[in-house]
């Protein structure tokens, strides 16, 4: 009954072929201001209207910041930027309490707001920071709030994170707590540009600085986005399809992937789950559909799933990344939930 009163209540198709048409704007937009990344400002468009903080990762130089800031500029929320260092403390970030002196003399205590007050935080090398610092930014994404001093604060809505990090084998970093790790939708690698891109840029950009939006989106056109993506349709064998993914990482739920029973010591948690299951919706409302495919899921699973999975040693010995282990489930883990590979390991044993 549920899925048919769900069905009844299906998006107007003109408002669906909107909603597409400002998003294609978008990515457009962010296509001809950074060149040659066309599916990562897909996937960041996706996390942004999923409202979820993001995690970019790569070397220095390949545009991580750019991105971040071109986004704020076209979404026309409020930005700030906050550089991350060894030295920067949790009060830098919240914000802290100043004793002020008022008119009558009195002295008090009054809260003097950081950075993350805004609506779109570019957390930049955010792995370059303490743990103790890291860790300020815990309440923030989650409860898009801050304690302080008995006194809880509400974040400005929407609100996002958006941190760069350097790959750890850099020097001066610190690798992100798993727990902060998990509140991170995406983790995107970004990778450098090769080499028409490159020429691309440096024959039409002095400098390399990328031009200013032509179209900056209003307020009534992001909160339809939200709206419409909202009322994208799960149905609910897409949504076992999810959640088979995500129990397939564990090894102690006999995944049918003989990678996690050999590489993988914990698997996703549910945010995982309910991070795909946003994603997937925004995939499909940018593609222009009502509801949510098994390709949605398969187009945003690696991105959900890739910082969520913790390998065991051995497979740092055998060179396997966790994106191996990602494709290894996607390929045994079916749409039907017919797991074909533990199918046939039971008809062996049941022969032996």
């Amino acid at each position: 009954m549920e899925s048919e009163k769900k069905l009844d209540e299906m998006i107007d198709p003109a408002k669906l072929k909107e909603a597409a048409s400002i998003a294609e704007g978008v990515l457009g937009q962010l296509d001809s201001i950074l060149l040659g990344r066309p599916e990562l400002h897909k996937m960041v468009l996706v996390g942004i209207l999923s409202q979820g903080h993001i995690l970019l990762e790569g070397v220095p130089g390949v545009g991580k910041t750019a991105l971040v800031k071109s986004l704020g500029e076209l979404l026309n929320l409020g930005f700030n930027r906050v550089q991350f260092t060894p030295d920067l403390m949790p009060g830098d970030i919240v914000g802290t309490h100043i004793l002020q002196e008022k008119d009558s003399g009195k002295r008090e205590m009054t809260f003097e707001p950081g950075p993350v007050f805004t609506n779109i935080l570019l957390a930049d090398e955010i792995n370059r920071a303490s743990p103790k610092t890291q860790s300020a930014l815990l309440e923030a994404m989650q409860e898009r709030c801050v304690t302080l001093l008995g006194k809880t604060r509400e974040l400005p809505r929407p609100f996002f994170v958006l941190a760069s990090q350097n790959p750890i084998e850099l020097e001066g970093t610190y690798p992100l707590p798993e727990a902060q790790l998990d509140r991170f939708m995406f983790k995107l690698n970004v990778s450098g540009a090769d080499a028409d891109v490159l020429e691309e840029i440096i024959t039409t950009r002095r400098r390399g600085e990328p031009p200013m939006p032509d179209k900056k989106l209003e307020k009534a056109d992001l909160d339809m986005l939200f709206e419409v993506m909202d009322a994208v349709f799960l149905p609910k064998a897409v949504a076992g399809y999810i959640s088979r993914l995500v129990a397939a990482t564990h090894p102690e739920n006999g995944s049918p992937a003989k990678s996690v029973k050999e590489y993988v010591s914990y698997g996703a948690s549910p945010r995982a789950a309910i991070s795909i299951a946003e994603a997937s919706r925004a995939h499909a409302m940018i593609s222009g559909r009502p509801t949510v495919g098994f390709d949605d899921v398969k187009a945003v699973a690696e991105h959900v799933l890739n910082h969520r999975m913790i390998l065991t040693y051995k497979a740092r010995f055998d060179g396997l990344k966790t994106f191996d282990v990602i494709n290894d489930i996607l390929e045994n883990v079916s749409d039907t939930g017919v797991e074909l590979g533990r199918d046939i390991e039971i008809a062996e044993e049941s022969d032996a």
